[in-house]
């Protein structure tokens, strides 16, 4: 398996030119934080270790002697802190370290969680940290990793085999750099067992844990689809409040995620129901709920790029009303719409949601991305009415 440069590592060397604060780096089991964070560090402790877990518990003192923060050094150590989340006091041992040591050193922490799963009371790291959320490889990644000016970039064109690659085995580094198909069905079934058996029984109090596994099973047949919890409460015989804490302890473990309904100034718009949606695409059979999934994550990955790197504050969104029109997707910048995106797999008939619902939200631009169509070398946010455009293109400037 070749390594190849990802978009992170620029992001991470940028932030410790730039920063003295912590770098928090959140993302999916094995979507590349470790790789990417002890490429950067000098040092490394992992809370899975069990020599380096006695250390953390010694406190900040013995972490320290342990990194020699007495040494001269022309430039700070990066020291990598690698899985602390699973540490129910993590977030105080981060302040005590931080508040005593943190101009001899630099720290990178990584979570497989959102590193949020717990509040503790007094435990606020406000001033100390910035947190980067680590996606998966997309179009755009492959064509370029360096750090954007702005949020939009030039189009470029994908190798074709890199697009085929994500298609097929997602974009999850090592099946998408490895490229085989029986090992990416084997590695989809072992990331899932490791959810399911691992991770929830280290961060959560769920008992039902078998409950816990049919809920992702019923989950990974319906990315895309709207989430009504009563239904999923009576299929699993649990409250509804009970499937509404499933839910989104499974988003905070990435699994999944939800994107909400806009209704400000929406006639008749629908105000409750979320979508829900994997976090990898490629198991997914369906070629309807392959494509919406496949763009949903793109465009996730761009509004939590873009807010992480400061370029402004942006939710993912979508719109639906009561005579069931519906627009896939509607990226909000600073709380007003940007640009719609409805996704389809080779249909090119512009879909008349979308000029409705571009003169209700008075979004500057409105796209029908069609995943079968080739790469146009056009700037999709040069025009401001509905328009087909290649997804090709289209993802190409993101992130």
């Amino acid at each position: 398996m070749i390594e190849r440069p990802r978009f992170y590592a620029t992001v991470l060397k940028e932030h410790f030119q730039r920063n003295r604060q912590m770098a928090l780096v959140s993302g999916p089991r094995q979507v590349g934080k470790t790789t990417v964070c002890r490429a950067l560090g000098n040092l490394y402790l992992n809370w899975d270790n069990t020599d380096d877990r006695r250390i953390l518990l010694k406190g900040p003192a013995a972490l320290a002697e342990f990194m020699e923060l007495d040494r001269l050094r022309a430039e700070p150590p990066i020291a990598v802190l690698d899985e602390l989340h699973k540490f129910s006091r993590w977030k105080g041992l981060l302040r005590g370290f931080f508040d005593t040591y943190g101009e001899r050193v630099r720290l990178l922490v990584t979570g497989s969680s959102r590193l949020d799963v717990f509040r503790r009371g007094g435990d606020s790291l406000m001033g100390r940290t910035l947190l980067y959320r680590m996606h998966p490889w997309s179009v755009a990644e492959c064509v370029r990793v360096g750090i954007p000016g702005r949020e939009v970039q030039e189009p470029v064109e994908i190798d074709s085999a890199d697009w085929e690659a994500l298609l097929t085995h997602g974009g999850f580094p090592e099946p998408f750099l490895r490229r085989d198909l029986r090992f990416t069905r084997r590695w989809n079934s072992l990331r899932q067992d490791q959810l399911a058996r691992e991770d929830l029984r280290e961060v959560t109090q769920v008992q039902e844990l078998g409950t816990m596994e049919t809920l992702m099973r019923i989950l990974a047949e319906r990315s895309g689809q709207p989430l009504v919890y009563s239904n999923l409460a009576a299929e699993l015989s649990v409250s509804m409040d009970t499937v509404k804490r499933w839910v989104d302890l499974l988003g905070r473990l990435h699994y999944g995620f939800l994107v909400r309904p806009w209704y400000k100034n929406v006639t008749k718009a629908l105000r409750k129901e979320p979508k829900w949606f994997l976090r990898d695409w490629s198991g997914l059979r369906n070629e309807g709920a392959r494509a919406e999934t496949l763009v949903a994550c793109h465009l996730l990955k761009a509004v939590d790029g873009w807010t992480d790197l400061g370029l402004g504050d942006f939710e993912l969104r979508y719109l639906r009303d009561k005579v069931k029109r519906e627009v896939d997707f509607l990226v909000v910048k600073d709380q007003s719409p940007w640009f719609l995106v409805e996704v389809k797999s080779s249909d090119t008939h512009l879909s008349p949601a979308l000029r409705h619902f571009q003169q209700q939200t008075k979004a500057p631009h409105a796209f029908q991305a069609v995943l079968s169509l080739p790469y146009e070398s056009t700037d999709c946010f040069a025009a401001e009415r509905p328009v087909v455009v290649p997804a090709l293109t289209l993802l190409s400037q993101l992130l």
